[in-house]
């Protein structure tokens, strides 16, 4: 009898040990296989944008433009996207005059730092509006977050995606851009969630435009064929930033 209690906690031990092990190793691989960004593509874009100050700043943070820039502008990734992937959207807009801060999240998922534009505001005292924003899972991160922190901006971007935070009570602006051809954002929920947004609300479809030409990372699975460039779609993106944002001064 006893030997075959002693048997049963050996069995019991080994399976909780490989569901561990199993576990873990799972959790491993999903965090590893993310979007790279496209050094290459990169590289060749930034080429035909002016000149702008990048600063890298703690906690992984990279701001582009100057500190006494009048509006400022938070960035949160895609989920399992290199955040350096929107460094061609955050130039574009800083050789414009907008202040951008890019962040790296943990494991590339602005689900593990909600909270990762604390901070940011108060680096910069100079800048008199700020804006929040992000693609896909790191909008509505960016939502989330803004929900609780509306007083400290004066609206949101989002980029192919939505909001599942009640914004529609706060006196703020929102900008939602998406592609024709994305296939990725949950067209459904996207229409659900719509009434979570500020009633001050300028909504564009992109024609031509994928999910994943908001930034520089190649095809994602799942998208749609796209029309335009990612250059194209990442300068189309930036003019109806650069217009949300002016509006804002009247």
């Amino acid at each position: 009898m006893k030997r075959l209690k002693h048997k049963k906690i050996i069995i019991w031990i080994t399976a909780v040990s490989l569901l561990l092990a199993l576990t873990v190793g799972g959790c491993a691989f999903y965090v590893s296989d993310y979007y790279r960004a496209d050094l290459a593509a990169i590289e060749a874009f930034s080429e035909g944008v002016d000149p702008v100050t990048k600063t890298l700043l703690s906690d992984g943070m990279v701001a582009y433009g100057e500190p006494d820039f009048d509006v400022g502008f938070i960035f949160y990734p895609g989920g399992k996207v290199e955040y350096t992937a929107y460094e061609p959207l955050m130039r574009q807009l800083a050789a414009r005059g907008v202040l951008c801060v890019l962040i790296e999240m943990p494991f590339n998922l602005a689900v593990l730092d909600m909270n990762a534009a604390d901070g940011v505001c108060a680096r910069y005292p100079d800048v008199d509006r700020w804006y929040i924003g992000g693609h896909s899972l790191g909008g509505s991160m960016a939502a989330s977050y803004l929900a609780k922190h509306a007083e400290d901006f004066d609206g949101i971007v989002l980029l192919g995606a939505y909001s599942t935070a009640d914004l529609s009570a706060k006196p703020l602006r929102a900008l939602s851009l998406y592609g024709s051809e994305d296939t990725v954002m949950n067209r459904e929920k996207y229409e659900r969630y719509r009434k979570n947004l500020p009633l001050d609300l300028t909504e564009a479809e992109i024609e031509g435009g994928c999910h994943a030409y908001f930034g520089m990372y190649g095809k994602q699975a799942g998208d749609g064929t796209p029309t335009l460039t990612a250059a194209e779609q990442i300068c189309r993106t930036a003019e109806y930033i650069l217009r949300f944002v002016a509006k804002g001064e009247d």
